[in-house]
């Protein structure tokens, strides 16, 4: 299976606001990294974990966000020690589908093969409509999101 995630306010929080609405250069500090304005952009608590223990399961992962900085979303992953848990990067701005479109040439598995987490209930009615289990993410993600899909998990 393919678990696909949006970045912001799904995977991190960029200091209340896109990743694309921060300021470059960014420092990591912490466990956080810093934008040049000084806001904080942080991993939700349970991701990290979250993301190994798919892997572990011979789970892939792909990222899929429609940022207008992709530049920028790439350089917060390396920042934030998550860029080599991702089999897919599927970052440029636009609508989701091409995102998925993509997503289902490289990896070869059918929609029906992915689930999907997205803080955007729109991303989530679209995506939903090509077969893909998608998970509204009001809050970040944590495993109780996980679980809706992975019982056992």
């Amino acid at each position: 299976m393919l678990f696909v995630f949006d970045l912001d306010f799904t995977l991190w929080d960029c200091g209340g606001t896109w990743c694309d609405c921060t300021r470059p250069p960014y420092r990591r500090d912490g466990q956080a990294v810093a934008d040049a304005a000084g806001r904080e952009i942080t991993l939700y608590h349970d991701v990290l974990d979250i993301i190994r223990d798919l892997k572990s399961l011979n789970h892939q992962i792909a990222a899929a966000s429609r940022t207008h900085e992709p530049a920028w979303a790439r350089q917060l992953l390396i920042l934030l020690d998550a860029d080599h848990l991702f089999d897919y990067m599927e970052i440029y701005p636009g609508p989701k589908h091409p995102h998925f479109k993509s997503l289902r040439e490289k990896s070869g598995l059918d929609y029906s093969e992915m689930a999907f987490f997205d803080d955007e209930e729109r991303n989530i009615r679209d995506i939903s409509a090509l077969g893909v289990k998608s998970v509204f993410v009001p809050d970040g993600l944590h495993r109780g999101l996980i679980r809706k899909i992975l019982p056992d998990f």
